[in-house]
Order: structure tokens, then C-alpha cells, then sequence
């Protein structure tokens, strides 16, 4: 018997704003967030473009003691909880999984101390810090919080962390080892040394003069990413369970597909082999063929390889037949890192949920490479989307692909 998966509650803390609601305003209007960053500008950072999560109101309880990853998480995670009536003081908390992504863990907390160490030596730092960036501490900490007894996982594919920890969670699911689980991505590398590091390897827009169109996904003038920061939260249960508490699902997690390219430490096969296999291997398990697709969220970095690539990859796929709309949300958000596949997850069940393909902001002309795919510009469309995927790349030749079906 199939186990069907249901997304019954998103969470969302992203530059666009802290919930849900911002987030896709901003989202769907194209209202780009990259700025001139004061810390990185303050830092000296080669490049000092960012998409920062706005300044939270307040913060809750004891929130100030984590890492800004781990802060970001217990925030979405509260919302996703509440989208989808549920209570941890009334579930049986031996059968809650929580799985998290990320790429870098507690990276500015472990930055933070170590300038501390060398200012002031060993004296100086915080007794929290191995707690704060260590790397599975996210995924303790949201358990912590929940009072979820079930596995607790952390997973690590660079960029495509999210959807890996998405993955990871159906696979929990439809082995029996819980009921629900609390599945998504977060990362806060918004920090001298990540921006300088991807500023060496020649990976970040200069567009610094212009911070508003910077990052420019699948756009002929496209001269890299924006360093961003943020979390997304899915709330996956059987559709049973779902079912026994009288609550919608909002999408169907229908199918995942996960490869490796093997092919190059940071570039992406440049044929997209990886890609269009992971997606093959996500429709099969959904039931579907690539005609059936009407939507994609594509990864779109704005960096000229992955975008070839993923352009190169829709097109060989999809052919010209009915080709799905494609928009990629870093022209407005950012690169997210470990939190993109989980940000963008979100956003598709959101496609779905809401029939509105949203923009790709900045995108104004493609180039020989991006050319042939249906991108959707300069405002949301309205559409009727059954059956959506959401593409996520990551250093490593990870390539992860899910499936979502309208409930």
C-alpha cells in the first residue's frame, strides 16, 4: 500500500520578511531585498552585497542563546506547528520526527567566538558556543522545544540541504518510524568569512553600485548570487493522520529524487545529467511524466553555470511541448544556502495551494544559454498548477528534486 505524505503546515523566516505571509508578498511582487550589508562592509568583505532577514520585533524566551540558524528555526517552526493545528502539548511525541538542513550549522556564532579567542584568548569565550554552531544542534534544539521524542536528524548537502531533510523525512515516514515530521532548512551565513570565501572563488554578484537587481537568475547579465540567509519549515504527515485530525493538506509531497553528479567539487554537470535524473526519479515515484508538469521552481542561483545547466536541463526534458512554467525566487531573497531547498519547497506547496506561478525578479532577457524555457517575468501568473517540482543543487554534485501534487 502506497503512504500517501501530506504537507499540512509551512513556516517561514526569510529576507522577505518573518512568516509566511511577507515572505510571498515580497515573493510574488518581485520586491528584490539585497542591500549593502553594515557588517560585511564593516568587516572589509570583498563584496558586501546581502539579503538579511529583517530585525525580529522581539525575541521570544530564551531565543537569544542560539545561533541566529538555530533562532530562525524555532520561529518557523512555531508557525508551521500553528498552520497545521498542532499542538506538542497533545500529540504523542514519540512518533514527531525532526529533521533539519544546513550547510554551514551555527557558522556565526563559531566566527563570533573565534574573533574572541584571538582578541581576548580562551577566558573570553562563551560557555554556549559548542551548543550554538555546532552542526546537528538545530535539529536538537527544535526537538528540545517541541518536546518530540521521535529520530532527530540533521542533514548536510550544501545548497540542497532543505529538500534533503524533506526527503529524509517522507523516508521516516513511509517506514513507519513516525506519524509527523517537523522537516525543513536553515542557514545564517551572512558572515565575513562565507562572503569572503565565495567572493574568492568568483561566485558572488558585483552589482554593488545597483543592490536591487543584483542577483539575476537566468538573465543574460547574471554575474553571480547574493548571499542570503533564512529557514523554511514543512510540516509532513501520513495522510491518514492528517485525515483522523480533519485537516487539509495543503500539497501532496507526491515523489523526491535525489543523484550525484560525480562529476566536479563546486560546478555542476554540464549536461544537467544529475538533475534530470534526480527529476525522472521523482516523477516515477509520483506516477507521473514530464508532460504532466505544469510548474517548476527552479534552483536558479543567477550564476552563469548552474543556470545553463538547469535551462539546458528543463530543455532537454520538457522539450517544446508543454513546457511548465519556471521562476527562481533568489532574484528576490537571495541564496539561502542550506535553507533554499526548504524556503523554495515551501513556496511551491504555495503555487499549488494558491494556483499563482510567482516571478523571477530582474529576469529581463535570456542569453543562448537560458533561452527556451517558459520563465515567468515581471509579474505573478495566474495558473492552475497540479503537479509542481522544486529543483535544489548544492556543491558536491547533489542534486535533489521533489514532487508536489495539489491535495
Amino acid at each position: 500500500m502506497t503512504i500517501g505524505i501530506a504537507v499540512t503546515g509551512i513556516g517561514l523566516v526569510t529576507p522577505g520578511g518573518t512568516g509566511t505571509e511577507p515572505t510571498w508578498d515580497a515573493v510574488c511582487a518581485g520586491r528584490a531585498t539585497a542591500r549593502t550589508d553594515p557588517v560585511l562592509a564593516e568587516a572589509g568583505a570583498p563584496v558586501r552585497l546581502a539579503c538579511r532577514v529583517p530585525p525580529q520585533e522581539r525575541v521570544r524566551g530564551r531565543l537569544w542563546r542560539f545561533d541566529p540558524a538555530t533562532r530562525f528555526l524555532l520561529t518557523a517552526a512555531r508557525e508551521a506547528l500553528a498552520s497545521a493545528r498542532l499542538d506538542p502539548a497533545r500529540w504523542d511525541a514519540g512518533r514527531v520526527a525532526v529533521v533539519v538542513g544546513t550547510a554551514a550549522g551555527g557558522i556565526s556564532t563559531l566566527e563570533a567566538q573565534h574573533r574572541k579567542l584571538l582578541a581576548s584568548g580562551p577566558g573570553a569565550l562563551s560557555p554556549l558556543t559548542l551548543p550554538a554552531f555546532l552542526p546537528n544542534m538545530a535539529a536538537g534544539q527544535l526537538a528540545l522545544e517541541l518536546g518530540a521524542t521521535g529520530p532527530s536528524l540533521q542533514t548536510s548537502t550544501a545548497c540542497a540541504s532543505g529538500a534533503t531533510a524533506i526527503i529524509t523525512a517522507a523516508l521516516l515516514l513511509r517506514a513507519g518510524a513516525c506519524d509527523i515530521a517537523v522537516a525543513g532548512g536553515t542557514d545564517a551565513m551572512v558572515t565575513p568569512l562565507c562572503a569572503s570565501a565565495f567572493a574568492k572563488m568568483g561566485a558572488l554578484s558585483r552589482r554593488e553600485g545597483d543592490p536591487g537587481s543584483a542577483s539575476r537568475p537566468f538573465d543574460r547579465d547574471r554575474d553571480g548570487f547574493v548571499l542570503g540567509e533564512g529557514c523554511g519549515v514543512l510540516v509532513l504527515e501520513r495522510t491518514v493522520h492528517a485525515a483522523a485530525r480533519t485537516v487539509r493538506p495543503l500539497a501532496l509531497l507526491a515523489g523526491y529524487g535525489a543523484t550525484g553528479d560525480a562529476h566536479h567539487p563546486t560546478a555542476p554537470h554540464p549536461e544537467g545529467a544529475g538533475l534530470r535524473a534526480a527529476t525522472r526519479e521523482a516523477l516515477a515515484l509520483a506516477g507521473h511524466s514530464p508532460g504532466e508538469v505544469d510548474h517548476i521552481n527552479a534552483h536558479g542561483t543567477s550564476t552563469a553555470l548552474n543556470d545553463a545547466v538547469e535551462a539546458t536541463a528543463i530543455r532537454e526534458l520538457y522539450g517544446s511541448g508543454n513546457r511548465p512554467s519556471v521562476t527562481s525566487a533568489k532574484g528576490v531573497l537571495g541564496h539561502t544556502m542550506g535553507a533554499a531547498g526548504a524556503i523554495e519547497a515551501a513556496l511551491t506547496v504555495l503555487s499549488i495551494a494558491r494556483s499563482t506561478a510567482p516571478p523571477t525578479a530582474n529576469f529581463t532577457a535570456p542569453d543562448a544559454t537560458t533561452a527556451g524555457i517558459d520563465l515567468v517575468r515581471t509579474a505573478a501568473r495566474p495558473q492552475r498548477i497540479g503537479l509542481a517540482l522544486s529543483h535544489s543543487l548544492g556543491f558536491g554534485g547533489h542534486n535533489t528534486v521533489l514532487a508536489f501534487t495539489a491535495a
